[in-house]
């Protein structure tokens, strides 16, 4: 005999049935339960929610209006107040690039915490690292060692921007992102330096020794002064990072050690400043590229 699916069991005989619940009753679990959040308005989302994959945010007037210009950059949309759109107006129209006008407040829920934005907010892709291969045969490249403060490697950015630097190499791990307040920090500087990412430090300045790259460390008690020695292109200049410096094998694969000879008495400098001075002394007594 098939069993009839449909057939529901007859309710209980012992007057254990609950009776129905009133309409617009709420139980005590219901009233238990927490309340949803109020729905945020359109266009005020927090900057920590999900955001589209591989999507830098650049703020602030001067590292959005060189990112405008710099052709190798992807861009995505633009987040402006009325008056920073008129600013940069003919540059996004150029680009013909979408533009949301918003508010100040608007603009802020979208930007990270503190973010000093001066009413700009650019969504766009991060920029293609090069390959330690792609290094031209008589540059200028900065070296970083596991430098992670943010706006040190965007001040370094800014001052290798200045002084045509030809790339900055640094580490995949133990760097900062190449967006937000480096950006900031770079103030443009970003769009003009390309930027080489490895795996491996070390064998990385191997491979910029194999192909005639002169490699100098700067550190704060080498035996050399950087200013005495005999420089000649192509020369990478190795930063290491703040209180450590270089390590071992970054130390290993350079070629000679400098110093900066500073006479008052304090003998170290922060990192960012340290490498101004040392591409000044650098870029004087190196041969003018043609």
């Amino acid at each position: 005999m098939t069993r009839n699916r449909n057939r529901r069991s007859s309710p209980p005989s012992d007057g254990s049935r609950k009776p129905p619940r009133a309409a617009g009753a709420v139980t005590r679990r219901e009233a238990a339960a927490p309340a949803p959040p109020p729905a945020r308005p359109p266009g005020l989302e927090r900057a920590d929610e999900r955001r589209e994959a591989k999507v830098s945010r650049i703020y602030g007037f001067h590292s959005v209006a060189a990112a405008l210009k710099a052709p190798r950059r992807e861009l995505i949309r633009l987040y402006a107040t009325p008056a920073a759109a008129e600013r940069l107006s003919a540059d996004i129209a150029a680009r013909g690039l979408e533009t949301r006008i918003m508010s100040l407040e608007e603009i802020s829920a979208r930007a990270p915490r503190e973010a000093v934005h001066q009413g700009l907010l650019l969504e766009a892709r991060p920029l293609a690292p090069i390959d330690v291969a792609e290094l031209p045969a008589n540059g200028l490249v900065l070296v970083l060692d596991q430098i992670t403060d943010p706006h040190n490697v965007g001040a370094i950015l800014r001052t290798a921007a200045a002084f045509a630097v030809d790339a900055l190499v640094t580490t995949e791990r133990h760097s900062p992102e190449f967006a937000g307040a480096l950006a900031k920090s770079a103030s443009g500087g970003l769009e003009h330096v390309p930027i080489c990412s490895v795996t491996n430090l070390a064998r990385a300045l191997a491979e910029m020794g194999d192909m005639g790259y002169w490699r100098i460390g700067l550190d704060s008690d080498a035996p050399v002064r950087l200013s005495d020695e005999t420089l000649s292109r192509p020369l990478a200049l190795v930063l290491g990072a703040e209180g450590r410096g270089l390590r071992r094998l970054t130390r290993e694969r350079c070629d000679r050690l400098g110093r900066l000879d500073l006479p008052g008495p304090i003998k170290s400098l922060n990192v960012s400043n340290a490498c101004a001075i040392a591409l000044a002394l650098v870029c004087e007594r190196l041969p003018v590229e043609d």
